[in-house]
């Protein structure tokens, strides 16, 4: 058994063989490749998805031949882009790198997508991937030409940690020992080590001397200094109005508790927010706002009445500043933000959003300053107890009940998903774009596991593997709900679902239709004084209307619908509870009505993206 980085138990691999493995009579070290594949072992890389290419045949035999195909065990892929997807999934349970494989420069570019989602959500993923013989006098015909490229990692070069293309074994076992390292490393990110196809196919010639790992394995992120805990503990101390900002922390349950700690110390009010995983109990009388992508007005209200505001690695603050104070207005409050992100900022994508104003700039993990924050604020005040609210705390809403009625609504949909997971332990894996975030409750670290990244279309079902794939022995149900383009786009990552016997369990909130294009079409329109009514025009996935659960089924996954009650759905989720707890994956197909041109009820626009 292992722990994730949220403590809780799972199992070791344990996936039934279903290749019919013949035990080889050569499986000791004697290949290039076989020392590689012995250094994913020692790296307790436990899984290694993949779409097979000739530029690794020598690293595929020998983790089936020297291996075993275990630890690591196969993920085969129908595509790259699913197997580093599943990557990041994994790692936004777990804090720590799966490992993927990627076919030369093609398997490569095939990946980008992904690998830039888990760039941008500091997600750690140990990547592999090969190119045809370096020695162009090694080269096939054609193939292996097109196949080789000259400076692979460029390809992706602006959106990883690290990259290296190793030239003999030892420098391999080295890059790969780095590349582990780095991407374990906060603020994480992916990797990549490129091995030259004839390098693996070597045969070697003398014994291999494999790093110590005790001796390599990732240091303890960045503490703060004292100077800094201590100025940071006084200004939140002899704070009137204090907000916390929990931004991207840990999944561990020590620094979720340690996190609840420090806003009770001080009863400031504490912000989350549903572009990253949950952070706080949303129920807690201290959060009163609903997490959300964008700030709500009375989360505007808030802010501006501010006068610290302790950011822990938010994400885009100069961005929520701008939302809730104005885009020019100057910030008021005094501004601590603790964050290691800045040493991944490079020039050439923006996802180090603007540059906000701050007064105490703490180049720590945010993980590492709240113990030590919660202690100094403790002895400034003379008490462990809870300072009282400086806040009107949070009151309990009733929540409205689904339409029993007619098509279901992106809220009604929202309901029923809430009543579901609300006595079960649950991980989300994902909600789709428009989420209404008031149906959301988070109890505990790992109630959800956030948003992407990068925004890639597509992402949703693979991401929603790799979490369940994480979480397998842990007895939490893995339920995710993506939209519709973002299903028939990655729905064929399903077949490792069903292959591997990966158990999760798959709403698609069906509004047949780019809703998100759409807000913004009926935007272009009122801006120009056009006729709004055209907004669904090049916009819709219904004539005809794509088959969801077809799609699944061709996977050779279960699943039922098209539902459109909530009484429907709310059925349809106790049936796929239980052939989840089986162990199989399954899809419902749930249709939400956006009021789209020939849909039988109109008007209704709850999908709209925040």
């Amino acid at each position: 058994m292992t722990k994730t980085g949220a403590g809780i138990k799972l199992a070791t691999a344990t996936f039934p063989d279903k290749d019919n493995l013949v035990t080889p009579s050569n499986a000791e070290i004697g290949w290039a490749s076989d020392a590689m594949a012995e250094m994913l072992r020692r790296l307790d890389l436990r899984y290694i998805a993949l779409t097979p290419g000739a530029s690794y045949r020598g690293l595929h035999d020998s983790m089936v031949n020297y291996l075993g195909n275990r630890d690591p065990q196969m993920l085969v892929c129908l595509h790259e882009e699913h197997a580093v997807a599943i990557a990041q999934g994994y790692a936004k349970v777990t804090e720590k790198p799966m490992a993927v494989a990627l076919h030369s420069n093609v398997g490569l570019m095939h990946g980008t997508m992904a690998i830039f989602n888990a760039w941008c959500g500091r997600a750690p993923v140990f990547i592999l991937g090969a190119t045809g013989p370096g020695d162009a006098e090694e080269r096939r015909p054609w193939i292996d030409w097109i196949h080789t490229a000259k400076d692979q990692g460029a390809l992706i070069r602006h959106y990883t940690k690290w990259d290296d293309e190793p030239r003999s074994v030892g420098a391999t076992l080295e890059a790969m020992m780095r590349a582990w390292q780095i991407s374990s490393t906060e603020p994480r990110g992916p990797t990549y080590v490129c091995l030259d196809v004839a390098l693996q196919e070597s045969k070697l010639e003398a014994p291999v001397t494999f790093p110590d790992i005790e001796r390599h394995k990732p240091g303890r992120p960045p503490a703060p200094s004292a100077e800094s805990v201590e100025e940071a503990a006084r200004l939140l101390v002899d704070a009137k109005k204090p907000v916390i900002l929990m931004g991207r922390v840990s999944r561990m349950q020590e620094d979720w508790d340690a996190r609840i700690a420090l806003a009770e110390s001080l009863g400031a009010l504490v912000l989350t927010d549903m572009k990253t995983a949950a952070a706080f109990p949303t129920d807690h009388p201290l959060h009163p706002f609903e997490p959300r992508f964008r700030p709500s007005p009375a989360t505007s209200a808030a802010m501006k009445e501010a006068d610290v505001v302790l950011s822990l690695d938010w994400m885009d603050l100069k961005g929520h500043f701008a939302q809730t104070l104005g885009k020019n207005a100057k910030v008021g409050a005094k501004v601590i933000h603790c964050s290691l992100d800045e040493f991944l900022h490079n020039g050439w994508n923006m996802d180090y959003f603007g540059l906000p104003a701050v007064d105490l700039k703490i180049l720590a993990s945010p993980n590492e300053l709240v113990h030590p924050l919660t202690r100094a604020i403790e002895r400034l005040r003379g008490t462990k107890d809870k300072a009282a609210p400086k806040w009107p705390v949070r009151k309990a809403a009733a929540l409205p009940k689904p339409r029993a009625e007619g098509m279901m609504g992106l809220k009604d949909l929202a309901l029923v998903v809430r009543d579901f997971v609300e006595t079960r332990d649950v991980t989300m894996a994902g909600y789709s774009l428009g989420w209404p975030s008031d149906t959301v409750n988070f109890k505990g670290p790992l109630d959800y596991v956030g948003f992407d990244g990068g925004g890639g279309v597509g992402s949703g079902p693979a991401n929603a593997i790799g979490s369940a794939l994480a979480l397998k022995g842990s007895g939490r149900l893995c339920v995710a709900v993506v939209g519709d383009g973002d299903f028939t786009m990655g729905g064929n990552a399903l077949w490792t679902a069903a292959h591997m016997g990966i158990p999760v369990l798959i709403v698609v909130a069906n509004n047949r239709v780019y809703f998100n294009d759409v807000a913004h079409q009926e935007t272009m329109a009122k801006q120009r004084a056009r006729p709004v009514e055209n907004k669904f025009v090049g916009q819709e996935m219904s004539d005809p209307p794509v088959d969801l659960v077809g799609l699944a089924r061709a996977q050779g996954v279960e699943g039922e619908g098209p539902l459109e009650t909530s009484g429907e759905l709310a059925a349809a989720l106790l049936r796929g509870e239980a052939i989840v707890r089986a162990g199989r994956p399954y899809v419902i197909d749930a249709r939400v009505d956006v009021g789209a041109p020939g849909e039988a009820h109109r008007g209704h626009t709850s999908g709209r993206r925040e």
